[in-house]
């Protein structure tokens, strides 16, 4: 018998937490108490916002159903391990839709994990590799639950910081929030060493140390984290635009390409065009438009077509094929109205 009305709480919203409906003598037996102590216990659980559904009859049941606001769970040690566990999968790469959000909460389980749970997710977690198809670097999980950690409690920051041309540096901030562009995490913070804001690349940060200073948070120029690290991405990155038809509806090529790149335009039912701008390298814009599988002609800019030729050619060679005599220096758009300088790459036709 559970004597400790907490405890007896939680081990009865424990057993509610179970998608099935309990019948209250067996609620009374599990719990070793009187059906009216399993009614005041529903009682108190219902005032602290669990919404408990009875049922009548001969036996009248109990069912923990959704309400309106989230309230606290209840995990046992495997529940916690697994949840802690596909957090930490999620939280490593910049998967979109993976946000902020998911950061933080792996923060809270973890802060509160046992020893003997948090020793089995990490090593469940080294015993494993994840299958990943994103673009972006991996990151320790410890490193973004760290950091999630002190933009909640408004805790400075240190870490060492490697830049793009690889210059170590040591760095103490006062974080304001983690963006994740789908690709890559970055790291909005007030940098106190050089007096003014800065982005940092979160795959670029290593020994990241909660110092326990609290901090007041001060008002970014912006107003949005997710605004001060577009403007800071396109003040470091030389963009520049291009100009890309495919030979396929715009719902299609849009499935296939990151948000980011912009929506196609149609053209007709069956091909589109993709006026937007970039940061990355023309490679890496070639191959990511080839990815998309479907015939394509590239208008502009000429870095862009010249690369799609380059690439169309050693495509040829490495397939077997000869360039000269298959013309794979030519356009091999099947979209109309490309010039001379255009450059296209063929794949599967979707008309």
């Amino acid at each position: 018998m559970t004597t400790d009305t907490p405890a007896r709480l939680l081990q009865l919203l424990s057993l509610l937490q179970t998608p099935r409906e309990w019948p209250g003598g067996e609620l009374s037996e599990r719990l070793g108490v009187s059906r009216r102590t399993v009614r005041r216990d529903i009682d108190r659980l219902r005032e602290l916002g669990y919404p408990v559904q009875a049922t009548k009859g001969s036996d009248g049941g109990y069912r923990l159903v959704a309400g309106k606001a989230m309230p606290p769970l209840v995990l046992d040690d495997e529940e916690a391990v697994a949840i802690a566990v596909g957090l930490r999968a999620g939280a490593g790469h910049a998967v979109e839709g993976v946000d902020e959000a998911s950061v933080r909460a792996l923060a809270k389980l973890e802060q509160v994990l046992p020893s003997r749970l948090r020793h089995r997710v990490s090593v469940l977690q080294a015993a494993t590799t994840p299958l990943t198809s994103g673009d972006g670097a991996s990151i320790a999980p410890e490193t973004l639950t760290v950091m999630a950690s002190c933009v909640a409690g408004r805790e400075r920051l240190r870490f060492a910081y490697r830049s793009g041309d690889g210059t170590p540096s040591r760095r103490l901030t006062e974080p304001y929030r983690l963006v994740s562009t789908g690709r890559r995490w970055y790291l909005v913070a007030y940098d106190l060493d050089r007096e003014d804001w800065r982005t940092f690349r979160v795959d670029r940060v290593a020994e990241p140390y909660a110092t326990g200073a609290r901090f007041t948070p001060r008002e970014l120029p912006t107003g949005s984290a997710a605004e001060f690290l577009r403007q800071s991405m396109f003040r470091r990155q030389e963009t520049y635009a291009f100009d890309v038809t495919f030979a396929a509806p715009a719902e299609f090529v849009a499935a296939r390409l990151p948000a980011w790149l912009g929506a196609p335009e149609p053209i007709d039912e069956h091909s589109c065009r993709l006026r937007s701008s970039a940061g990355d390298s023309v490679e890496w814009l070639a191959v990511r438009i080839a990815m998309v599988d479907c015939e394509f002609v590239v208008r502009e800019p000429a870095e862009l077509v010249g690369y799609v030729r380059d690439l169309g050619e050693r495509l040829t060679r490495a397939g077997g094929g000869s360039a000269e005599s298959d013309g794979a220096a030519e356009s091999g758009g099947s979209v109309e109205g490309g010039g001379s300088g255009d450059a296209g790459l063929t794949g599967p036709s979707r008309t």
